[in-house]
């Protein structure tokens, strides 16, 4: 039996809608895979994480859909550009901004941003307008000639990601994009990024491993480690796949006895401590409690999206993270 028009215009529409199709793709190098077989679908106007420790792979996953290293398998159609086979017009339809800084210091922000206009065949009429706009938008404008090692470190975030909104890309790769910020413009760029999907319906995808920026920010996350998706939905859905709140008992020796209660838990132990998820907590917390042994102290909290990842891994997204260097905004 055919196929209905009006089904045919459904899988259509769709289609259209999921502006980045990513379908078993590696990278490897030698011995060493560092992402492994990863498929997923990104939808038009969506706001997507890729959250992980560091060296999970979420870099180089962004490296391969901007074309910047090429997959050892599989395949990844931007904008309905394949990466391998249309990498120019991928890089037309997408703008990006590093985890490391790259812009040039010894240039002023205007000068920055001029050239990557010219590099993107941005009509030369056209140039100082969409200079002035980008940096409105990130409130640098009355600073656009300073030179850019006169920038705080948040300054120059913001004038790397007007960089990559010059050429007014439907797509933006952002990598890490608050790593090493003050909280006060980390808040500043999550606005930035969030007014960017809401009023210019742009597509957004960002790699992090700060649960509380991929919890506000993503419409959907992927929770990658190992260069594998280990889990990908919704942080409202993510959460509450755990099926309740979290208590968690410190002391190296600290047991339930789990044959006592009346209900089931999940328990991990982690760095000396006991973690359990708990369903109906004001109901069964005391019995929990009256069951517990060798505790030195208990905390209680919601679930959050760094207990999803300790569930699907054993252990906690936080200890595979270093000390980072913040660096204050002017």
């Amino acid at each position: 039996m055919g196929l209905s028009l009006t089904k045919i215009l459904y899988m259509c529409i769709i289609s259209v809608m999921n502006i980045i199709e990513i379908k078993n793709l590696t990278k490897k190098y030698e011995k060493i895979t560092v992402v492994d077989d990863i498929s997923l679908s990104i939808q038009k106007g969506e706001i997507f994480g890729l959250l992980g420790p560091n060296g999970a792979g979420k870099t180089t996953t962004l490296m391969m859909l901007s074309t910047l290293l090429k997959p050892s398998s599989g395949s990844a159609v931007i904008n309905g550009f394949d990466v391998l086979k249309n990498p120019l017009e991928v890089r037309d339809s997408i703008g990006m901004v590093f985890q490391d800084p790259s812009s040039d210091t010894v240039l002023t922000a205007y000068e920055n941003l001029k050239l990557h206009a010219l590099l993107y065949d941005v009509p030369m009429k056209e140039i100082d307008a969409r200079i002035e706009k980008v940096m409105t938008l990130v409130e640098l404008n009355g600073k656009k000639h300073d030179i850019v090692k006169k920038y705080s470190g948040g300054m120059r975030r913001r004038m790397e990601i007007a960089r990559g909104l010059l050429h007014e890309p439907g797509i933006f790769f952002l990598d890490e994009p608050t790593i090493g910020l003050d909280p006060q413009t980390r808040e500043h760029i999550w606005q930035y990024i969030e007014s960017l999907s809401r009023n210019n319906g742009m597509t957004i995808i960002l790699t992090t491993h700060y649960m509380e920026e991929a919890e506000k920010l993503c419409n959907r996350i992927a929770i990658i480690d190992h260069g594998k998706i280990i889990a990908l939905d919704s942080p409202k859905n993510l959460i509450a796949s755990l099926g309740g709140d979290i208590v968690v008992l410190r002391g190296a020796d600290a047991y339930i006895d789990e044959n006592k209660l009346s209900f089931k838990v999940q328990a991990k132990k982690l760095d000396g401590c006991l973690k359990i998820t708990l369903k109906d907590m004001n109901k069964n917390l005391q019995e929990l409690l009256n069951n517990a042994k060798s505790v030195e102290a208990v905390e209680v909290h919601s679930a959050n999206l760094n207990d999803v990842f300790l569930h699907y891994t054993g252990r906690d997204i936080r200890d595979e993270n270093g000390e980072e260097e913040t660096d204050d905004e002017d």
